[in-house]
This record gives structure tokens, C-alpha cells and sequence, in this order.
């Protein structure tokens, strides 16, 4: 008896992992051509949250309402969709905020796919917006274990380099709108044979 328990203790884990999830990828075709993301299991409530904007649709048609030259692009805002040229933008929700899922081993890295935020001094939980994202660019570094890493660019970093590149104004909007055109799930990449 003795020995069928250490059996199924050591088992366990192992059962545990072969359930392990597969990889969830979106294509987000903008104005300025496709970016390919891979979402992380290791954030289920930023992935799961992710994946049910995509089915929807919400994404489609919104902006990238934030661009930061060196630093990254920004979009996700539901009231960007309509926006008037220089309005301000980055206070849209779809919802209720989602739990923070900051794992250390996780970092920032250019094309980085990260949850927008408040401030700690508002938002000392570090929870993350429910539908506002960041692509990381530049330097990155300070951000890391401050804010929910969920996924990266896999395909498209030139896209998001040209985006990064747009003019913009005081409020770092572009000056010419950047679309989200669709937002779409994707089958994995096929993987290459040797």
C-alpha cells in the first residue's frame, strides 16, 4: 500500500503535464501589415481574456492609440475605434481588471506582449487592464515584475518597428491612425522538419 502511494505521488505531476495546454497564436492584421503572436500557458487569465476579445471581434478596427519611439506600441482601447483625429485616448474597459500574473521568470524582450496598466499608486495590485496591450520595443528592463508578460511577436517584429517609427503628437498618438484591422486565432506554426 505503502508503495502505490509514493507510486501515485510521483505519477501525479507527471499526469499533470502531459494535460499541459497547446500554445494559442493570433494574427493581428493592422494598416501597416501582420504581426503573429504566441499567447503564454504560464497566464491563463490574461490568455483565456485574450483569446475571448479575439472570438468576439473586439479588437477589429481598433487603434494603436499609444506609440512610444524606442519603447512600444500600445493598443486595445475600445473608444479608439471612433476617435476623432488628436483625441485623447487610454482610459477604454471592457470590463472589470484583470488579476496581476507577473512571474518572475518571464521577462520583457522586444516584442514583448504585456497587459497595459494603471499607476501602483492607484493600482497597487498591479492588476491588468481588461483589453489594453503593449508590444515592447526598446529598453524594457524596469517594467519587469511590474506588469503581465501573456505572450510574444513571433512573426512580424518589422511591422512592429514601423509602427514604433510613425510621427506622433504631444500625447504620443500617431499622427495618421495605425489600425487593427482583424484579429484572428491561427493554427501553431508547422514545425520544421530536420
Amino acid at each position: 500500500m505503502k508503495r502505490l502511494i509514493l507510486i501515485l505521488i510521483f505519477l501525479l505531476p507527471l499526469a499533470g503535464a502531459a494535460k499541459k495546454s497547446k500554445r494559442v497564436y493570433v494574427e493581428m492584421e493592422t494598416t501597416m501589415g501582420s504581426i503573429q503572436l504566441v499567447l503564454y500557458n504560464d497566464t491563463p487569465l490574461h490568455r483565456d481574456n485574450f483569446v475571448k476579445l479575439v472570438k468576439e471581434g473586439f479588437y477589429d478596427g481598433l487603434l494603436f492609440h499609444r506609440v512610444i519611439k524606442g519603447f512600444m506600441i500600445q493598443g486595445g482601447d475600445p473608444d479608439s475605434r471612433n476617435a476623432a483625429p488628436g483625441q485623447l485616448l487610454g482610459e477604454g474597459e471592457a470590463g472589470p481588471a484583470i488579476d496581476a500574473e507577473i512571474e518572475p521568470y518571464i521577462r520583457h524582450k522586444r516584442g514583448a506582449l504585456a497587459a497595459a496598466r494603471e499607476g501602483d499608486d492607484v493600482n497597487p495590485e498591479r492588476k491588468s487592464s481588461s483589453c489594453q496591450f503593449y508590444i515592447a520595443w526598446g529598453k524594457y528592463a524596469h517594467l519587469d515584475g511590474k506588469y503581465t508578460v501573456f505572450g510574444e511577436v513571433t512573426q512580424g517584429l518589422d511591422v512592429v518597428e514601423n509602427i514604433n517609427k510613425v510621427a506622433t503628437d504631444e500625447n504620443d498618438r500617431p499622427l495618421v491612425d495605425v489600425r487593427i484591422i482583424r484579429a484572428r486565432l491561427i493554427a501553431p506554426p508547422a514545425k520544421k522538419k530536420k
